[in-house]
């Protein structure tokens, strides 16, 4: 400890007095103290993959995980229908199950929102419509996370309901990009529904 002291204070400057140290100590202590906090607000998690679970399917008996490498055909017929390029072939999606009764489907969708990331969860119910949306973690400054009224939107939404910001859902002033980011993972959630799991016509 002395060394390094040592080290600092030659290139720093040592302090004149004891007082002069103590305050020193105090000032760095407060200064790292901001930054940890800085951190902790925009490196925010909200809730484990467990937790979101049991909140998505509150009254299941047992929830399923699928995992599906969509083939090259699934694959472009949901980009279609989400309009937009998927970044894997890799989908993981869960079914809450009550007994026999199935009680929705839900996916965490993985974003950029601007240059860091967002983990959302999409619930749907057993029909396909959208159920419930809950951020899971949010990388990017606080100031850019929607509300959480923002999200009640969605309900009731599937894909015929066209899912665009600025039209059928209502965008966010200096959140832009948090909204159409969100936006598109409900329409990819939409999409794998329509794909994966709705029974064939």
């Amino acid at each position: 400890m002395r060394s390094r002291r040592a080290s600092a204070s030659s290139s720093e400057g040592a302090p004149s007095s004891a007082s002069e140290c103590v305050s020193a100590a105090l000032a760095l202590a407060a200064a790292l103290l901001c930054v940890a906090v800085t951190r902790s607000v925009e490196a925010k998690v909200f809730h484990t993959q467990e937790e979101a679970l049991a909140l998505a399917f509150p009254t299941a008996d047992r929830t399923e995980k699928h995992t599906f490498i969509l083939t090259p055909e699934q694959r472009e017929r949901i980009e279609a229908r989400a309009r937009g390029a998927l970044e894997t072939r890799l989908v993981t999606l869960y079914t809450g199950w009550r007994g026999d009764e199935v009680l929705g489907y839900a996916h965490i969708d993985v974003h950029t929102v601007r240059t860091k990331s967002e983990g959302l969860m999409i619930v749907l119910d057993a029909a396909g419509r959208v159920r419930s949306l809950r951020v899971l973690a949010f990388h990017e400054p606080a100031e850019y996370l929607p509300a959480g009224r923002w999200y009640e939107q969605f309900r009731g939404k599937t894909l015929k309901d066209g899912l665009r910001v600025g039209r059928d859902i209502h965008g966010i002033v200096g959140a832009t990009l948090s909204s159409r980011a969100a936006t598109k993972g409900v329409r990819r959630m939409l999409a794998y529904y329509e794909v994966l799991i709705r029974p064939p016509n």
